[in-house]
């Protein structure tokens, strides 16, 4: 033999005769009638016990089995058969092929086994290629890859159909070399491929890393063009390996180039668009598609509905729900019901969700899953986990990974479940704790619990993650404001899968829509601003960056980097954009100082069709608050209702009260207050009313508004440090040490005051009065150089910033090492003249800070850009674009 199989696959076991006997055959095929032969007859395929006893030709038996095959009645097939042996009517070429067909299409093994005795028995095993070809089959069904080699090395005479039954039984084995070192020896043994042989090599070859399997497939391209065999079949299992493989161009090539494209190229296309996130162009495709004259099935629709999910296109998707209805693609198909569900949720239509869901009668659990996911991911807690047992208890199905990962979000969030880490026992109980679908629920659940520790443990001990894996890890430290290790995570998932790619031959885990998404939040906290250039520059080269998600987070970093132009050059050119978009364009705007023209976007956003949430008018009050405009403000507040269908809630009570008191209307403020419904949170007005306080010295309603706060929310630091900071402006020193001793007493620590700033690939992170920094000697003799130049340029440090009873030398000291001036003085001494220093704190830039950085400024010539917790300041030439009203 030419091509020596068995040495080529390296199988782990010998080669060995049959395990089937042919001396004891089974009780189930007795070659005499026995009542034990009618009683299993009876019991296990649900025949009659009396069998058939009048006389027939061999050949009138042999036809009436293979009938019953083709009419895919396969229990009464399998009962023929055994009528045949009863009577004593021997099997044929003829029969035996028809006979396997059926087991296999059973998938039952015992009786497989039996019938291959048979054929030995009577005399097939070696001589017929045709039975042996169709053994090959039944092996494959049953999942025995052993079996499979072991008929297929003991086919004396291979042919063509040998052949394609090996290869194609590797692939449903997953054994993708083996199967193109199949193909091999296949072509060496000099035996003609077919269109079939190709489909099979085409898909071990979309199953191959990067770039090998592309070159191989490409090679299979090539083949099929030089031997002619382009035909439906070919042409869409290729375009289909295109597409898995990320090559978009070429699959749509391929489907532009055949005439003969039908309805399997066209959903071919679309599914390898909406698997690569190109949902716009999948819709085009579809639209396309319909104007040919090819008319989508249940499939079709399955394929595109996540484009409308993803994209948020409620009418679209209605439009394909219409069809389907019209068609009957919904009752056909139970893929096209949890599409549906899927998408109504996504699109926050819940209960149209639901209402798809109740009206399907055939409810597998695709479609539970659907809906307890839809809940869940829009917060309906209780009726998820509702669901879940209703699921279980009257439906009788047993959940699954997918239904784990829907039912723990709901868990952890759900007040009526206390015990929230109780799901992770049941969990381990069903046996499902070694999944990754729910070990990457259990992730998050711990990220949201405040246990990253836990999570970072489970993501520690899994033995294989994808790329959901990644992003519910980079995702909980985003959620735990450990912004740096979260891109250094993402730093890690790409070094770590380059390697285990070239390890262990596989497709490397890419950063998806997902990953952006998640991971651009931390660029703009840490005002990473070359890190988001960096990941912004993947998401066009990935065609990623028009995703109405990854566009959204691209204009929020870059507005909180300082970049609002950019950020209104990427808004621009999203071509979908969807609320959130809106609100965080508005939202880039307000911090920056421009109300005004968030104002105006408010208004393009009614023009253009987006009704604005409550979100929405927390980013204009907060736009109106920064800049002073308080007359529009509460315009705009007191005709929520009327103009924009809006009812305002606890939060924009508390932004109207930040919006007056900022402007010093501190009276009007905390009379507002005393009108917010009964029923309301008032924490959030009561903090934007201390905080006016400060900033304006108003102690006696600042006292009011501390004590409302702290009984409300005892645990929270800046509610005490407010109320310090205003007793020691007033300069009652004994009454903010002793709230600060209450501070101490209940056990809550105050945020230390810290800045950041990006050099190179790292960020610089500066803590007030800290000196752990290596440049920290530095810097501050360069301050205190730079503190005389600002002296002589009128600059009188502002000490009553220094909330401590110390001397004004102190205070001086104290001041000059403030986390905002020490990252100033690393940005003016690491890069080079005329470079934009940005810089971002933690905590709202206190006044001196602030006209230090005017003088600095002017000073060394710069343009400084300084974050605080509430807005943008732009410090060039001495002066600050928030005029100095923050």
């Amino acid at each position: 033999m030419s091509c020596p199989l068995a040495f080529t696959f390296s199988l782990p076991f010998p080669s060995q005769p049959l395990p089937f006997s042919r001396h004891k055959p089974s009780y189930l095929l007795r070659a005499t009638p026995t009542s034990a032969t009618e009683d299993v007859a009876s019991a296990v395929y649900g025949a009659p016990s009396k069998i058939i006893t009048q006389s027939h030709s061999p050949e009138w038996w042999i036809d009436l089995l293979r009938s019953k095959v083709r009419s895919n009645l396969l229990r009464e097939a399998v009962l023929t058969y055994i009528n045949m042996i009863v009577l004593g009517i021997k099997p044929d070429n003829f029969a035996f092929p028809a006979l396997l067909k059926a087991v296999a299409d059973l998938q039952d093994m015992d009786l497989g086994k039996q019938i291959h005795a048979h054929v030995y028995k009577f005399g097939y095993g070696v001589d017929s290629v045709t039975v042996a070809n169709t053994l090959v089959n039944l092996y494959r069904k049953c999942g025995d890859f052993g079996a499979v080699y072991k008929v297929f090395d003991r086919i004396s005479e291979r042919n063509q159909v040998s052949w394609n039954s090996l290869i194609s039984s590797l692939c449903s084995f997953e054994k993708w070399e083996m199967a193109l070192e199949a193909f091999r020896c296949m072509l060496d043994e000099n035996v003609e491929p077919s269109s079939f042989t190709l489909v099979s090599v085409a898909l071990a070859c979309s199953n191959l890393p990067m770039p090998e399997g592309l070159v191989m497939g490409k090679q299979v391209h090539a083949y099929s063009l030089r031997k002619g065999e382009l035909n439906s079949f070919i042409i869409n299992t290729l375009v289909a390996m295109y597409g898995k493989m990320g090559k978009l161009a070429s699959s749509k090539v391929l489907l532009g180039s055949f005439e003969g494209r039908d309805l399997v190229t066209w959903n071919t296309v679309l599914s390898s668009l909406c698997k690569n996130e190109q949902f716009l162009e999948a819709l085009e495709y579809l639209r396309e598609m319909v104007l040919e004259g090819v008319e989508p099935d249940g499939f079709t629709i399955s394929s595109v509905l996540p484009a409308c999910s993803h994209l948020e296109m409620l009418r679209t998707g209605k439009e394909l729900h219409a069809y389907a209805l019209k068609n009957g693609s919904l009752d056909e198909n139970s893929f096209v019901g949890s599409a549906l569900v899927d998408m109504y949720c996504n699109c926050k239509q819940v209960l149209s969700g639901r209402r798809v869901f109740d009206g399907m009668f055939d409810r597998k659990i695709g479609l539970w899953n659907a809906m307890i996911t839809g809940y869940a991911q829009n917060e309906y807690d209780e009726e998820a986990l509702l669901l879940f047992i209703e699921m279980e208890e009257s439906a009788g199905l047993l959940a699954n990974s997918t239904t784990m990962a829907g039912v723990v979000p709901a868990c952890v969030r759900s007040g009526a479940f206390s015990k929230k880490e109780a799901i992770h026992g049941f969990v381990v109980k069903r046996g499902l704790d070694r999944d990754r679908f729910v070990q990457n629920a259990l992730m998050d659940m711990y990220s949201r619990l405040g246990k990253i520790n836990i999570a970072k443990r489970i993501f520690g001990k899994m033995e294989h993650r994808d790329l959901v894996t990644w992003n519910t890890i980079i995702t909980g430290y985003v959620f735990s404001e450990r912004h740096e290790d979260a891109l250094l995570m993402l730093h890690k998932m790409q070094i770590l899968e380059r390697k285990a790619s070239e390890r262990a031959s596989r497709v490397i885990l890419k950063p998806n829509s997902i990953t952006l998404m998640t991971i651009l939040p931390s660029c703009a906290a840490l005002s990473a601003l070359a890190k988001g250039k960096e990941i912004h520059a993947y998401a066009i080269k990935n065609n990623l960056a028009t995703d109405v998600a990854v566009g959204s987070a691209l204009v929020d970093m870059y507005a909180k980097c300082g970049c609002l132009q950019m950020s209104r050059k990427v808004f621009d050119q999203i071509p979908i954009r969807n609320v959130i978009t809106w609100n965080v364009i508005i939202m880039a705007y307000g911090m920056h100082g421009n109300s005004q023209d968030a104002i105006d976007m408010l208004r393009m956003m009614m023009v253009q069709g987006v009704k604005p949430n409550e979100v929405t008018f927390i980013s204009v009050f907060a736009a109106c608050s920064h800049s002073g405009m308080v007359n529009e403000g509460l315009r705009i507040f007191y005709n929520m209702k009327k103009d924009y269908g809006v009812e305002p809630s606890s939060d924009h009570y508390a932004c109207v009260v930040d919006l007056l008191g900022r402007a010093g209307r501190v009276k009007e403020a905390h009379q507002l207050i005393n009108l917010i419904p009964r029923n309301f949170d008032k924490a959030g007005a009561w903090s934007s009313l201390l905080g006016a306080c400060r900033i304006h010295n108003n102690l006696e309603i600042g006292e009011i508004a501390a004590q409302n706060l702290i009984q409300l929310e005892p645990n929270v630091a800046s509610h005490y440090v407010l109320l310090a900071n205003i007793y020691s402006s007033a300069g009652l020193w004994d009454k903010a040490t002793e709230v600060r001793r209450n501070m101490k007493a209940q056990g809550v620590r105050k945020e230390p005051g810290c800045s950041w700033i990006e050099h190179g690939d790292e960020v610089h992170k500066f803590v007030a009065g800290d000196s752990s920094h290596p440049q920290s000697e530095k810097l501050r003799g360069y301050l205190e150089t730079l503190w005389e130049r600002m002296r002589k340029e009128g600059y009188v440090p502002d000490t009553s910033c220094v909330l401590h009873n110390v001397e004004e030398d102190e205070k001086e000291i104290l001041l000059c090492g403030h986390s905002e001036k020490l990252a100033i003085a690393f940005g003016i001494l690491n890069t080079s003249p005329g470079t934009i220093i940005r810089v971002a704190k933690n905590l709202r830039v206190c006044n001196d800070c602030h006209l230090a950085t005017k003088f600095i400024s002017k000073i060394v010539d710069r343009e400084i850009i300084l974050r605080d917790v509430r807005r943008f300041h732009h410090f060039k030439n001495g002066t600050c674009s928030c005029g100095d009203y923050w």
